[in-house]
Formats: C-alpha cells, structure tokens, sequence
C-alpha cells in the first residue's frame, strides 16, 4: 500500500493518534489555546509542516482554540501521510504545552429525504453556491468558500435497507447526523437520552444510531467505524 493510499478506519484507529479522531471521513484535532497569538503561533507552525508534507489541512482558530482537519484529496480518504502530519502537528502542540480535547470533536451534517437526489441537487447547489462533494452515494454538497461547515447530502428511499427502522408518526424531510468520535459515542446517546430523548434503532451499531426527540423527530449519532 502507497502513503497516499486511503486507509481503514481500523487501520487509521491502530495508529494510535491520541489527540486525533476519525469522523465522516477525514480526522480531526482540536487543541486548546489560552489566547489568540497562541492559536495563531499553532497554526503557523502546522501551516509550515504541511507546506513540507506536500498536503493541505482545514485550519480554523479562534482564541481559545486550533481545530485541525486533514484528509487526502480524493473523496475525503485519510492516507498514511495524512497520519504522518498528525504525528508532527501533536508535537508541535506539545511543544507550545497545548493540550488536545479529543472528545468535544464532533461533524454535523443534514440529509434530506427526497425520492431522488439528482431531482432536488441542482436546487440547493445553487441556493448555496455549493459545489457536489462526491462523497455520499446519492451525491451531496459542500460549500467551497469554507463559510457553510455543515454538510448536505440526500436519503432516498431503499427497499432492502440491511437495517430498516419502525415508522414514525412525525411527518419528516430533514435529519441531522452528528459525526463523533467512536470513544465518545456512548456519552453522547446517554447525554441525548437525559435531555429527554428516546433511542429508536442501535441495528447499524457501531457504525450509527438513530434517536428521536420528544416531538419524534428523528437524528443519528454516527462513528468511523474501527474494527
């Protein structure tokens, strides 16, 4: 297998990136900052790394924090060089005493129901200026000028779903999925269920789980799987 190869999400979880989590797709590290020169002292530092790895991570800060996401160009896959720029981003971290937060690392992303995605795409690429991202099945969008973090992609309809779900009484187009860390998908279901939620399907576990809210709208809680 090349460096630039896409990995497993076991392979990529046998690395033992502690500060880094795999979530829809690339990985991610959010490292905590005191003020604002520390963010940017960080973000300069990997922004110079990367410049000699030949990749180019997404890199936002604020004050209190340099949240790092890398994945290679192709359909959002992790490479081995990917892994490698992890490793020399941690150190440099550690080097300025910073301190990674892996569990608060999190990706959201809407998926509409619709009986064909081709149909409604087009309309929503251009009501958000958006551009096909090319990674979920039945197409989805991204926002190219980084200003829209949240995903969208679309769900049609599958007659022989592996894990099909009981009905529900809400009429409902729109569902959120939450991408967290695999560790830290149980605190997450426990937190969601204490603020009043109900769980509806574990079947596709570890992969994900589907929730409703007290009104019945329905999310799922989803994770790289690792094994």
């Amino acid at each position: 297998m090349g460096s630039s190869d896409a990995l497993s999400g076991a392979q990529i979880n046998a690395a033992g990136l502690s500060d880094w989590r795999q979530l829809a797709g690339p990985i991610r590290a959010r490292f905590l900052t005191a003020n604002f020169a520390e963010a940017l002292e960080l973000a300069g530092a990997v922004g110079e790394a990367s410049e000699r790895a030949g990749l180019a991570p997404e890199i936002t800060l604020t004050a209190s924090n340099v949240v790092v996401t890398l994945s290679s160009e192709a359909e959002r896959g992790v490479s081995r060089d990917d892994l490698d720029l992890a490793r020399t981003i941690s150190e440099l971290a550690a080097e300025q005493e910073l301190h990674a937060e892996p569990a608060s690392l999190q990706q959201a992303e809407f998926a509409l129901n619709t009986t064909s995605g081709a149909r409604v795409a087009g309309f929503y690429a251009a009501l958000l200026d958006a551009e096909f991202d090319g990674v979920h099945v039945n197409g989805g969008l991204a926002d190219p000028t980084g200003q829209v973090n949240t995903g969208l992609w679309w769900q049609e309809p599958r007659t022989n779903s592996r894990f099909p779900l009981p009905e529900t009484e809400s009429p409902q187009r729109w569902h959120l999925d939450v991408w967290v860390g695999h560790d830290e998908v149980e605190n997450r279901i426990d937190s969601a269920l204490a603020a009043g939620g109900r769980l509806i399907s574990d079947a596709a576990a570890p992969s994900y789980w589907v929730l409703e809210d007290p009104d019945g709208n329905r999310a799922c809680i989803c994770a790289a799987m690792v094994d």
